[in-house]
């Protein structure tokens, strides 16, 4: 797991902003590959011989850094040569220096708050050859101001060619200071990096009465712009960020900007050095959620010749593909898949500009249609684990992570909080690893225990409820739903004793935990004649999700929950819990056409509403009037996978599947592919009037169920096999 490596050397910092470190060394070849290992926080940027090191950004992804800090381990043998060579480093404040009481959750206020330092090793035959101490010489850079939520102002005159060449002369440079390392242990990073993974072009520039100019990119997304200008030197150009437009055609911040206290908000500052042949900037230490740029300070003198919008995220695998002949399916599903990466730029995030938070509740929620789309285990490795650093020694979790103290007692409770158990569990499911589980079980059993301090009767009544409702209304009792993950999580839990083989005493005391919750829940919440709770949608939902309605009544439930959908138009009575439980509990209890109708209506409120209004990525609420890119609402890409095409796991890994496609609402064809551990699951289904053809790729060694519309199944072998089925 955690990689270790004997550091020598001590963490070095410079007083000046935005400072640039550097030191030349010896290096005689030989064959071997030699590795730079750094931790420069809170980001950095390396470079050797003048080149950059990667193409990584926004490096390394944030820790709780009280407890543990990352380092990264680049491969720099390519880019040394026989006898004088030159490492640099730029520093920017990221997580780790968030000062500036400039946000509502308080991360000026965090233990680790500290000037940007570095700690580094060069590394041959294991050997270290270089190491950070007093000798290295520091400089301040052309970055002025860099902050994660407010911007980056850079001075391109304050550049320094060749600053990290060999033969710079750095005489005139300040010794580098000694200074106190961060207080987290040190841990390898093992997880894809953050890179500029798309360039899109300006699909359209508008000019406003002031000469300032607003690009539309087309799309929603996280990232920066990249331009390239000429102009002369001294001259300022400002550009703003932000998902909306005014009325006017300038840009709109409004729903983005509440929680900045302090300083601009999604802006960066570029001074030109006044180049002959023009100049190219982007942004290093910070990154913005936008769909439209306002670039001001364009003068006569300032020609804009370039503006394009990088797509910034984790450079994950795509694991999965959906396609079907419902044009507005696929832009939901393209919706989703936006959505979560602009949402996965180094953790997993509500939003890309107004918070940037890891919450918990966003993260769980969406994790499934982050894994059939993509091969994002390391990284939700690396978010459990920030997770348990930051959990307290009663087992209480806070709602976000990273966090300088912000979240446990607002913002977090057991449906957020199942993050610890629920992201570990499909991981299992979906991969076949286990690690997660066995890594943190204690870290869960603290969590279960915490829970049942905070019972009564063995319910719990602390957290937050269905959230983000139509019209932001609360639906049901948040006592309901926290009290269905207790159940969910405590009987999660016996399993994972069962698994990592526990003494049997676990498997029994939090089996019975589990049915004596059960016992209270429906005590206290079933009404009887099919009812739970306040006869909400989500209320009806959740015990038929979690497995906690009575024998015999489920049916009942699921026949008044569809009654209800129908009755309402299949327009959405639900925020993000109902979100998750009512199309799935739909379809399993024979009402997948009115699942597919309450997704695919484009009356508001529902997900064809934003499609219907132009969205390119999830909204944070039903109506629009908040965020434009959250990925609370996306667990629609999941269900896509497991009801249209109609695949589940049986066993871990998908060494067995189901595959039991609903063809509903008139849909005609649909492809779906996932990459399961042993190979890529391929379902291609078709209908033809009355005729259903299916054909199904199983990987090797695998099995699949096959159940097709009207009834009727079958066992697949590995290979290509094909299905035909008359259908009423």
């Amino acid at each position: 797991m955690e990689k270790q490596h004997s550091w020598q050397g001590v963490w070095i910092t410079a007083e000046e902003k935005g400072p640039l470190l550097r030191r030349s060394f010896q290096y005689k070849k030989s064959g071997e590959r030699v590795y730079a290992l750094v931790a420069g926080l809170g980001w950095h940027e390396l470079y050797v011989n003048g080149k950059k090191a990667d193409d990584r950004v926004l490096a390394p992804v944030v820790t709780q850094y009280e407890k543990r800090v990352s380092y990264i381990r680049y491969d720099i043998t390519e880019l040394l040569e026989p006898g004088t060579n030159a490492l640099g480093v730029m520093l920017g404040n990221g997580w780790y220096n968030c000062r500036y009481p400039q946000n509502a959750w308080n991360f000026e206020c965090a233990s680790w708050i500290d000037l940007p330092k570095l700690l580094c090793n060069v590394v041959a035959d294991g050997k270290v050859i270089l190491k950070t101490d007093c000798s290295w010489k520091t400089a301040a850079g052309p970055i002025l101001f860099n902050s994660l939520r407010n911007g980056e102002t850079y001075d391109a005159r304050c550049e320094i060619d060749g600053w990290s060449m060999p033969e710079f002369d750095d005489s005139s440079w300040k010794n580098a200071v000694q200074y106190a390392p961060p207080p987290g242990i040190l841990v390898e990073e093992d997880m894809e990096p953050c890179k500029e993974c798309e360039c899109f072009p300006c699909i359209n520039v508008k000019t406003l009465g002031d000469g300032s100019r607003v690009y539309d990119f087309g799309r929603n997304l996280t990232g920066w712009a990249r331009i390239q200008v000429r102009g002369s030197a001294g001259s300022t150009l400002v550009l703003k960020y932000s998902e909306c437009l005014a009325a006017d055609g300038d840009i709109d911040q409004g729903n983005i900007d509440l929680y900045i206290k302090e300083g601009e908000f999604q802006t960066d500052r570029y001074t030109l050095k006044g180049a002959p042949d023009g100049e190219a900037w982007s942004p290093r230490f910070t990154y913005h959620g936008f769909r439209y740029l306002k670039i001001s300070g364009v003068t006569a003198d300032v020609v804009i010749e370039k503006v394009e919008a990088l797509f910034v995220h984790n450079a994950f695998p795509s694991a999965g593909l959906f396609k079907c002949s419902s044009e507005l399916l696929n832009r939901l599903s393209k919706c989703a898949r936006q959505s979560y990466l602009s949402n996965f730029t180094g953790i997993p995030t509500d939003c890309p500009h107004r918070e940037k938070n890891g919450w918990t509740g966003d993260a769980q929620i969406a994790c499934e249609a982050g894994l059939w789309n993509y091969n994002s285990v390391r990284a939700y490795k690396h978010f459990i684990q920030m997770l348990v650093d930051a959990q307290r020694p009663s087992g209480q979790l806070p709602g976000i992570v990273p966090t300088g103290g912000w979240g446990y007692n607002w913002g977090s409770g057991p449906a957020w909080d199942s993050a610890l158990f629920e992201i570990p569990f499909r991981v299992l499911r979906y991969y076949g690893d286990d690690e997660m589980i066995r890594l943190h079980y204690e870290a869960m059993r603290r969590y279960i225990d915490f829970c049942t301090g905070m019972s009564e009767n063995c319910l719990v009544n602390f957290g937050l409820g269905d959230w983000c409702a139509p019209n932001r209304a609360p639906v049901n009792t948040v006592e309901l739903t926290s009290s269905a993950y207790y159940y969910y999580d405590t009987w999660l839990f016996s399993r994972f004793a069962t698994l990592v083989g526990e003494a049997e005493n676990d498997v029994y005391l939090y089996s019975r935990l589990a049915e004596d919750i059960k016992l209270s829940f429906n005590t206290k919440f079933y009404c009887g004649d099919g009812v739970y709770g306040d006869g909400s949608w989500t209320a009806l939902a959740a015990p038929l999700y979690f497995g906690l309605a009575p024998k015999g009544e489920e049916q009942k439930i699921a026949d008044l929950l569809a009654s209800k959908v129908a009755a309402n138009g299949y327009k959405a009575d639900f925020g993000i819990l109902g979100a998750k439980y009512v199309p799935r509990v739909l379809a399993d209890y024979g009402y997948a056409e009115h699942a597919f109708r309450l997704i695919t209506q484009e009356e508001f409120p529902g997900w064809g509403y934003w499609i219907r209004k132009g969205a390119t990525t999830l909204w944070e609420d039903w109506s629009g009037g908040s965020s434009h890119n959250h990925i609370m609402f996306g667990d629609v890409s999941a269900w896509m996978f497991e009801y249209l095409a109609g695949v589940k796991p049986l066993k871990n890994g998908f060494a067995e599947f189901r595959v039991a496609p609903n063809a509903v609402g008139g849909l005609t064809n649909l492809i779906m592919t996932h990459d399961a551990p042993c190979g890529k699951i391929v379902v291609d289904w078709t209908r033809e009037e009355k005729r259903f053809i299916l054909t199904l790729t199983v990987p090797k060694g695998a099995t699949a169920e096959v159940i097709l519309p009207g009834g009727g199944s079958s066992r697949a072998g590995e290979g290509v096999q094909f299905f035909e089925v008359e259908m009423e």
